[in-house]
């Protein structure tokens, strides 16, 4: 039991530092002129096709699902892309730092949401967790002097969050698909979650190509990190920890995307971020020790 919290654990460590990487290979496209339906477009296209062959030839999994899972992941499907979609359309219009830091209230939502609708326990632990970690958030986006802060962006943002955490509480207590593969039901999000760029490109016709290798790399980055491995560790995470402590420990994910703004788009590390990133740790420690210890003493 001890070692399926551990694996949890690292996976959802893993699916918010991943995911937090989006506007490292986005906003070089958005730079260059590509809008946000195409860069999703291959996005998701290229992670099918990559993924497929991966799962297929050196898994050995076989992609075969019964009739009765195509209307639930259908759904999942949906619910994913659309937070991709309304995350990176707020892109444009605030900065990408304070958008991934304003997404992380999902985890308040997932928590009442398993709270109110599951009557799923919630902790003083996790309680505690949850007011360290998005205080911290609070002091990230605070401490980012001069960040513009458009209305269209921050609504996109929270749109962004209510779809992602209707999507984790969708995974932990569908029970449709609660014996689907992780990694068949990935494949199967990334594939249906297609359906919005196509529709939204007049069936493709107004896809923008890549105009440069430099491009192409990008798209490959956005397809392999913040959508494969990000997609496979977040359905692990949820499936072993729950819906609840995976979403706590997504706190990392503001957290990459603060580093990749310093390391890479010149932004700024201030006191306020700084005591901002101890109590976000703060929390995710707190949230990892408290499954080791009821477990330790169960």
């Amino acid at each position: 039991m001890i070692r399926r919290r551990t694996i949890g654990t690292a996976n959802g460590i893993f699916a918010a530092a991943s995911y937090g990487l989006n506007p490292l290979f986005a906003l070089p496209l958005f730079t260059r002129g590509m809008e946000v339906n195409s860069v999703l477009f291959y996005r998701y296209a290229l992670a099918v096709i990559l993924y497929g062959l991966w799962i297929t030839l050196h898994k050995k999994i076989s992609l075969k699902i019964h009739k009765g899972d195509i209307l639930p992941i259908f759904a999942l499907a949906l619910l994913f892309s659309l937070s991709s979609l309304t995350l990176f359309d707020a892109f444009n219009y605030i900065a990408p730092g304070v958008a991934c830091t304003i997404l992380f209230i999902y985890p308040i939502i997932v928590a009442l949401m398993m709270t109110v609708f599951f009557k799923e326990k919630l902790s003083k632990i996790a309680v505690t967790s949850i007011i360290l970690t998005f205080t911290g958030i609070y002091l990230l986006y605070n401490g980012k002097p001069g960040a513009p802060l458009n209305t269209h962006g921050v609504i996109m943002v929270i749109a962004s969050a209510f779809l992602y955490a209707f999507y984790i509480v969708g995974v932990k207590t569908n029970k449709t698909i609660k014996n689907v593969n992780s990694a068949k039901l990935s494949f199967y999000v990334m594939l249906f979650g297609l359906v919005i760029y196509i529709y939204n490109l007049n069936f493709c016709t107004e896809l923008q190509i890549p105009q440069s290798p430099f491009m192409w790399l990008c798209l490959i980055g956005l397809s392999v990190f913040p959508t494969i491995i990000s997609l496979e560790t977040l359905t692990i995470a949820i499936k072993l920890i729950g819906s609840t402590t995976t979403a706590i420990l997504g706190a990392l994910e503001p957290m990459t995307a603060l580093l990749v703004g310093m390391l890479f788009f010149e932004e700024r590390l201030t006191v306020k971020i700084s005591i901002g990133i101890i109590l976000i740790l703060t929390g995710v420690i707190l949230v990892i020790s408290k499954d080791r210890l009821s477990h330790r003493h169960g």
